[in-house]
């Protein structure tokens, strides 16, 4: 399959999703420029993406609030489009710092699209989130449900999507692919990539990864008295490597003539929910032992149920998941 803007500037790509994300592009014939200042990832994975893949690519070491490093950077890649991952990414941190979040997400992608226009650059796929949503009884999560943000970190994404929003409006030039993801769960196959955040984990499944490592003695479950089928919260967990092919799919999306959806936001999950004690026990089947836990009260904000429509992802994209339950674990 030819691919028809070859040059990708990937930013965050040493990130989870980012270096999945990679190795999908590398293996699809893109020839890409990574950008990362490694603030929360090892540069271990350059060689592993480099080891799963066969194919070199080139690696930058910069913030994306420096513009002088942006602009060298992208000035040596000439890149056709960009994928931008580059943010802070954990909800109650943004609660604790939002100055840090509305700096590194808002002002250092402002300063990443200065510098794109600057360049002649203006075809970007967006790492957005289905935070950007907030609270609603209607379920699945449709693109069309209210955008109501209910903590930093979800503010400073749906922030970023209203300037893509105002900047294709404004410049007929400019295309976005903004990808609202809802739960990144699993690794690689090859084991070689995955995610392994540092300090105590923010999300279920590493956590549960890391019970069954022996680094924490129990999960802690908030809340069992949802009404949900099993009373603990339902959300819908999509694999890595899923998401990642939704990027290299939304590039392809963005090489199209349409003028009506130059500004695109589309939910990437699969359709469907799983429970917290459904994952305790895909994990406990995939590893082998038993996951302990312990019930607490629930956390202020935790919704009952959250899961995504992924009709328009399959309808426009030509993309759905294809990884189940089972493999996410396994893979994890």
């Amino acid at each position: 399959m030819g691919v028809a803007s070859k040059r990708i500037f990937v930013t965050g790509g040493t990130g989870y999703i980012g270096s999945h994300t990679c190795v999908e592009l590398l293996g699809s014939g893109y020839d890409v420029t990574v950008f990362d200042n490694l603030s929360n990832s090892n540069p271990e994975v350059l060689h592993r993406i480099a080891r799963i893949t066969g194919k070199p690519f080139h690696f930058v070491e910069g913030d994306i609030r420096d513009k002088s490093a942006l602009r060298q950077a992208m000035s040596y890649g000439s890149p056709e489009k960009i994928i931008h991952f580059a943010g802070l990414k954990a909800v109650g941190e943004s609660v604790e710092h939002p100055l840090r979040y509305y700096d590194n997400n808002v002002a250092g992608s402002l300063c990443l699209l200065e510098v794109m226009n600057e360049l002649g650059v203006r075809s970007l796929v967006f790492s957005s989130s289905a935070t950007v949503y907030g609270a609603s009884e209607e379920l699945p999560y449709k693109e069309t449900h209210r955008l109501a943000a209910m903590n930093p970190y979800g503010v400073t994404k749906l922030t970023v999507e209203n300037i893509l929003r105002d900047l294709c409006r404004s410049d007929t030039r400019w295309r976005a692919g903004i990808l609202r993801y809802f739960n990144p769960v699993g690794a690689h196959a090859s084991g070689l990539i995955g995610e392994d955040p540092r300090g105590v984990p923010n999300n279920l499944m590493p956590y549960i990864a890391q019970v069954a490592g022996a680094r924490h003695d129990c999960l802690n479950v908030w809340g069992d008295d949802f009404p949900t089928e099993d009373g603990t919260g339902v959300r819908d967990y999509v694999h890595a490597t899923d998401l990642a092919v939704g990027h290299v799919k939304a590039l392809g999306h963005l090489d199209g003539d349409s003028s009506h959806d130059r500004c695109l936001a589309v939910n990437i999950g699969t359709g469907r929910g799983h429970s917290v004690m459904d994952m305790v026990r895909a994990f406990e089947a995939a590893c082998g032992h038993t996951i302990a836990f312990k019930v607490g009260p629930r956390r202020d904000g935790d919704l009952p149920a959250y899961f995504a429509d992924a009709t328009l992802a399959q309808t426009l994209l030509d993309w759905q998941a294809e990884r189940d339950l089972a493999t996410m674990c396994r893979d994890t």
